[in-house]
């Protein structure tokens, strides 16, 4: 439970440090501010310790049939998989490489306006290796995914959706804050976009708010912004963002449409069944009578869904089979069998579905089934027009089939 509520917390710190960190790398001049370093080495301790917790947490095989609790064995399994990206991402480079820089120097030179630019724009670029984080929040949230056994109902297809829609939207503020840290490495150049609309000293709300713009205009294809690029750094942060958006066009397409094919499989099974009982009967001409009473057996034979019963039952477990089992010796019949033989009996039984007026069995016919009633009523029609009906649970036929007599009656739904 307490790693439950580390790993709640640890996926609410990620995505805090997602959005916030390439804001403040990239609009706010001074991130040297009390508060911006209290938030950076909160989330590096933070995220250093789930490091240390990593080695001592077991690992789910991916059949979720095991879990490895052995440290050793952990330890190989996480130094070979994610340990470099998570240790480079939990690291403060930038404050690292800011102490020694400072602390190797003898003279006065680090003071400079130019080096100190220097060290201020290589910082930033350190700072961005935190956005490495990213790996360890997919992680989690398909960690979670397993933990509450999301498969394809629609609740999974609502997180699935969900996710892609955040990281598509997470994908436009990382390209929003490219579009304005590029031209701020280099000094806003003339021909940059932020020169161009004389926004260099403008808010760091307002140069957010049109480089966001701007990026997304070029993810969702729409155009260029206010302008097309002039300056060729400009030129290739366009083309850049127009194939990261295309590119998550075409995802967000194929995960939707692969999401919405199997949230109903069954039901499209029979659409695509009944489209060709369809054409089936439109190539034979069959009178319009006859295609009612087809279509409404369908109808109560699949009710709207069609799966593959024999397979799915052939594959069921023993115990499993028991319970059915039970479902069936609740039949006075079976009240006394043997429980192999209403196992074994249950293989060999097999659906089936009458329309009203259907005759089930005709008087005079040599029995070859036995039939149980599972749900409806069944008139049984005996010389002189005496009619017996038969509801939910009851069986007939038993006797013509044990005998290989003929039948005395007739059987009509």
């Amino acid at each position: 439970l307490c790693r439950f509520y580390w790993d709640l917390i640890m996926l609410l710190l990620m995505v805090g440090n997602l959005i916030i960190l390439p804001v403040g790398i990239t609009f706010f001049k001074d991130e040297n501010t009390p508060p911006w370093i209290v938030f950076n080495v909160l989330s590096d301790t933070f995220f250093l310790a789930d490091l240390v917790l990593n080695f001592r947490t077991g690992i789910v095989v991916e059949d979720n049939t095991e879990i490895i609790l052995d440290p050793h064995t952990i330890k190989m399994k996480y130094l070979k998989s994610w340990f470099l990206v998570d240790f480079i991402s939990s690291i403060p480079v930038d404050y690292i490489f800011l102490i020694v820089d400072l602390e190797t120097q003898v003279d006065s030179d680090v003071y400079k306006t130019a080096r100190a630019l220097r060290i201020v724009r290589f910082t930033k670029i350190l700072s961005l290796l935190r956005l490495l984080r990213l790996s360890r929040l997919i992680r989690y949230i398909h960690q979670w995914e397993e933990i509450f056994h999301m498969t394809y109902d629609l609740a999974s297809a609502v997180v699935r959706i969900f996710n892609l829609i955040g990281m598509m939207l997470l994908l436009c503020h990382w390209d929003g804050c490219l579009q304005f840290l590029v031209p701020m490495l280099q000094d806003f150049p003339e021909d940059c976009w932020v020169s161009i609309n004389h926004m260099v000293n403008d808010s760091w709300g307002k140069q957010y708010s049109h480089a966001l713009f701007k990026a997304m205009s070029h993810m969702l294809c729409i155009g260029y912004g206010q302008q097309a690029p002039e300056g060729m750094t400009d030129v290739w942060l366009t083309m850049l963002s127009m194939i990261v958006g295309a590119t998550c066009y075409a995802m967000f397409i194929g995960h939707a449409t692969a999401l919405i094919q199997s949230l109903d499989s069954s039901r499209r099974q029979y659409q695509e069944k009944y489209k060709q009982v369809e054409q089936y009967m439109s190539f034979h001409k069959l009178p319009g009578d006859t295609r009612q009473r087809i279509h409404e057996y369908y109808e109560h034979r699949y009710q709207g869904k069609m799966f593959d019963e024999e397979n799915i039952l052939g594959e069921l477990s023993e115990p499993l089979k028991e319970n059915c089992r039970n479902l069936v010796a609740n039949m006075p019949l079976f009240a006394n069998a043997d429980p192999n033989f209403v196992t074994a009996m249950l293989t060999k039984l097999r659906f089936e579905v009458f329309q009203p007026g259907d005759f089930i069995i005709r008087e005079g016919t040599v029995g070859k089934k036995m039939y149980f009633i599972q749900h409806g009523v069944v008139s049984i029609l005996t010389k002189g027009n005496k009619e017996t009906k038969l509801s939910d649970g009851s069986y007939f036929g038993e006797i013509c089939l044990l005998t290989r007599g003929r039948g005395a009656g007739a059987g009509r739904a």
